[in-house]
């Protein structure tokens, strides 16, 4: 029991840790930097170990634990629902990823809905059956059967193209849903392939507006949510530049597999994310996501090994919500590509 237990965690934190390892690795890789990968990897180890390890030290702690209980039966119905609602959200990176089209917004928010409406009700006959009987029972289901309704109350609208910022990072994009009118903050007609977007660029003598993005990743839509639908935000990336949408975790295969050469070690890329993400590591040095750089599309790309920090317009940035920093960003890219 205890292996399976470990091999569970294992399972569920990969999708988790892979982000963080890989990123310590790749710093580690391209920047030399061993001093601050062992630390940020000890830090890692530290976190995940530090429970076992205090109740390994002090095992009495364990004898302190509340006892089980009808209690326990409702904290594993509230973790059993919640559980199936992130297996929702992990299912639905994997349906972005490879293209199957099962998991649209409108349908997760609909098995959303029913499964915290089914909690709701679960919470609200263990309020009847408590009859006032055990007070603080009584007003700990009360309270959460509320909480419950609330939420689905608050996704319905979400089915008619409602952006529920809430909750942004763990549905699918607003791309996926057909059940909408025109949505605010809509991005129009990004460019999938960079040297596709340069020259669309350089016909229209625009600067490039690079998103290397994924489908599993959070921050990702909390950025499209929370940023890209203010207005002015909006305005600038439609009108001013070309934006180029780099999926580093799509799975379709490449017409033909690519051998490349990193860190002295040869490797194959065989999906289109995996194309764009050596892309970024290799042209940029990161592999964070989101990752925007403005870059001047006048300047030469080759489809070669080399840096493209040579027509960079503004330092990159990454995830932060702060909208005025944002379109001070975008708007100093701007004027840079206009003095040069």
């Amino acid at each position: 029991s205890i292996f399976l237990m470990a091999f569970t965690l294992v399972l569920v934190s990969f999708s988790c840790t892979a982000p963080i390892v890989g990123f310590l690795l790749v710093e580690l890789g391209t920047s030399g930097n061993v001093m601050g990968a062992a630390i940020g990897m000890l830090g890692f180890a530290v976190a995940l170990a530090l429970p076992f390890m205090l109740f390994a030290l002090f095992p009495a702690w364990l004898k302190t634990a509340p006892k089980s209980g009808n209690w326990m039966t409702s904290v594993k119905v509230t973790l059993g629902a919640i559980e199936i609602a992130f297996s929702l959200k992990f299912l639905s990176v994997a349906d972005l990823a490879y293209g199957w089209h099962i998991l649209d917004r409108e349908v997760f928010l609909i098995l959303w809905i029913i499964i915290f409406a089914l909690l709701g009700c679960y919470y609200l006959r263990q309020v009847f059956k408590s009859n006032f009987s055990h007070l603080t029972s009584y007003i700990l289901h009360l309270t959460s059967s509320f909480l419950s309704f609330a939420f689905v109350a608050y996704m319905i609208p979400g089915l008619w193209g409602a952006p529920c910022k809430a909750i942004s990072a763990f549905t699918p994009p607003m791309s996926t849903q057909n059940w909408h009118q025109e949505a605010k903050g809509t991005i129009h007609n990004p460019y999938r392939d960079f040297y596709e977007g340069i020259e669309a660029a350089k016909s229209e003598g625009k600067p490039v507006m690079i998103d290397f993005t994924g489908y599993g990743c959070v921050n990702c839509r909390k950025m499209e949510a929370t940023v890209w639908t203010d207005p002015e935000v909006q305005d600038i990336i439609n009108n001013d530049y070309i934006l180029i949408q780099l999926c580093v975790d799509d799975k379709t295969a490449l017409p033909q597999p690519i051998k490349v050469t990193e860190n002295g070690q040869q490797r194959t890329l065989r999906t289109i994310g995996d194309k764009w993400s050596y892309f970024q590591r290799s042209r940029f040095g990161h592999n964070t996501q989101p990752f925007y750089v403005l870059l001047d599309s006048r300047q030469t790309f080759t489809k070669g090994e080399g840096s493209y920090m040579h027509a960079v317009l503004q330092k990159p940035r990454s995830y932060d919500e702060d909208i005025a920093a944002y379109i001070q960003f975008l708007q100093s890219g701007l004027k840079a590509f206009k003095n040069i």
